[in-house]
């Protein structure tokens, strides 16, 4: 927990707190705006630290469960650092045109990354008896195909969460995960409706910083909730061979009472050979 604990200060310097024009906010956003400052308004940050606190928390649970993320983020100032942050809590992340049907349609989107996955791996042997236009056109293609889908080829199935960055940029990706009752983590800023995502958290969704210091806290959440998964597994595997060691000796006794009963007829098997000598000297 305490990796991820922002500060009002650290949120600040980055300048998270800085809002669009008045004249641009959007009436839903009314509970998030600590004041206004020469026409522009200022976002409350205690509301931003308390709402990325309750989206962490959300996420710890899920990854623990085995549950996946995608962070989804097209415009300049978030593509360079969302995938920096994805592939360092090994989740998945999509940085280049949000391209429709992505969730809703993705049986199809399965099968351009079946087709990159083609190309990558039989290059070699596909090349080899191809002309050089057809070559290129080959390699055209793969290149287009591995820039849509770099950060999903190996997400076998839909994402447990989705974590926006600019929520009225992202708009498409949002309706999609509505759609099919993903839920939502998202950064707003004043101009945009927060009751869109189910984890909104207020804040400056044009900083550089500001989306590196929330995206970095949410990985970092990642990152301890699935180390925590890694020390609890060894731990289970543990008690099984406890059990088969305790197991052994009791099988063992069982052929010790089977052999009781040879010695009692041995034993009668004398007695009656003792009885039948004094009845022939009898006779």
């Amino acid at each position: 927990m305490a990796s991820y604990q922002l500060t009002v200060e650290n949120l600040i310097g980055t300048g998270a707190h800085f809002g669009h024009l008045t004249s641009r906010r959007h009436p839903s956003y009314k509970p998030f705006i600590y004041t206004e400052k020469n026409g522009i308004h200022i976002i409350d940050i205690q509301q931003t630290i308390d709402r990325l606190q309750a989206a962490c928390d959300m996420v710890t649970g899920i990854v623990r469960k085995g549950g996946t993320v995608l962070f989804v983020g097209t415009k300049k100032q978030a593509k360079d650092v969302l995938q920096q942050e994805a592939d360092r809590c090994g989740m998945f992340y999509v940085v280049e045109r949000w391209l429709g049907g992505t969730l809703t349609n993705y049986s199809t989107i399965k099968k351009s990354i079946k087709r990159l996955v083609q190309l990558e791996k039989d290059a070699d042997t596909l090349y080899q008896s191809l002309t050089k236009k057809e070559i290129l056109k080959l390699e055209r293609e793969r290149i287009r195909l591995s820039d849509q889908h770099r950060g999903i080829k190996d997400m076998r199935t839909l994402p447990d969460v989705i974590f926006v960055v600019d929520v009225q940029y992202e708009l498409t990706a949002v309706k999609e995960a509505r759609r099919l009752e993903i839920p939502i983590i998202g950064i707003v800023d004043s101009n945009t409706d927060p009751t869109l995502v189910d984890y909104p958290i207020p804040a400056n969704d044009d900083s550089l910083r500001a989306i590196q210091l929330i995206a970095g806290t949410l990985a970092d959440a990642i990152v301890s909730a699935r180390g925590s998964v890694a020390t609890e597994a060894p731990a289970v595997k543990e008690e099984e061979p406890a059990k088969k060691v305790t197991a052994g000796p009791e099988k063992k006794t069982a052929p010790v009472k089977k052999t009781a009963p040879k010695k009692e007829i041995k034993a009668s098997d004398e007695g009656s050979s003792g009885k039948a000598a004094p009845a022939t000297e009898g006779k």
